[in-house]
């Protein structure tokens, strides 16, 4: 029985985090195709390399079904309710930032805060017989934010892609999304509200709380973790 690391399948976040294991000593490789999944570990004993989707990792963390993890904040905080009590941080990474923010349109001149969109959210309804629409594939995150900050007339819209195209399309009027640069933001004519920081995110290595271990893997996850500086 080997300890079982997920990591991104894809892109930039797999090969920071390819970079940041090869820096410790551990070299983690793709050896198939792009449409295949196999992978290799080199340099330390005992570790198994799954590659997944970023958004699966949260949930095969909380199952118990991988040991470690490498996902971003935002992730884990939005899939697992209680996160804390299924996964451990042990380390953010350093590459992979971003912020999940909550925007409107800048030609709403008077509104910059929280309690601003509250009451343009109470207007709104009023005037158009529904509620205010926001769109967000952070449905959880964003329903506890705007509940802490006493916001409530509001109806949140599913979008898993081009969120911020959302209010130029008219099927939303704000949007609670990922952000790194704010480049899209101003690209679609959205300001953030000086308040509207949900969560700051970055790739960040997890642990599993619920996976269960014998002695050798355990033995495996404490040299795993002296290699990469983290016991």
């Amino acid at each position: 029985m080997t300890i079982k690391l997920g990591v991104p399948s894809k892109g930039r976040l797999m090969e920071k985090t390819f970079r940041w294991f090869a820096a410790r000593g551990v070299t983690l490789t793709r050896t198939g195709s792009e449409r295949e999944y196999a992978a290799a570990v080199e340099g330390i004993d005992g570790l198994t390399l799954v590659l997944l989707s970023a958004g699966e990792i949260p949930r095969e963390l909380a199952a118990g079904r991988i040991h470690l993890g490498v996902t971003g904040t935002d992730l884990v905080h939005e899939k697992l309710a209680r996160w804390e009590h299924q996964v451990a941080e042990l380390e953010p990474l350093g590459f992979g930032q971003a912020d999940l923010i909550l925007a409107v349109p800048k030609f709403w001149v008077d509104v910059d805060t929280l309690d601003d969109l509250d009451a343009v959210a109470a207007a709104f309804r009023a005037r158009h017989g529904f509620r205010l629409r926001i769109a967000t594939k952070y449905h959880r995150l964003v329903r506890e934010f705007l509940r802490d900050a006493g916001v409530a007339d509001y109806a949140l819209v599913d979008s898993q892609g081009a969120t911020e195209g959302t209010v130029k399309n008219e099927t939303a009027e704000a949007v609670a999304d990922i952000t790194s640069t704010g480049e899209t933001l101003r690209a679609n004519h959205l300001k953030l509200l000086s308040d509207g920081l949900i969560l700051r995110s970055q790739a960040t290595l997890w642990q599993s709380r619920t996976a269960k271990m014998t002695p050798d893997q355990r033995r495996t996850l404490d040299a795993v973790l002296r290699r990469v500086d983290l016991a």
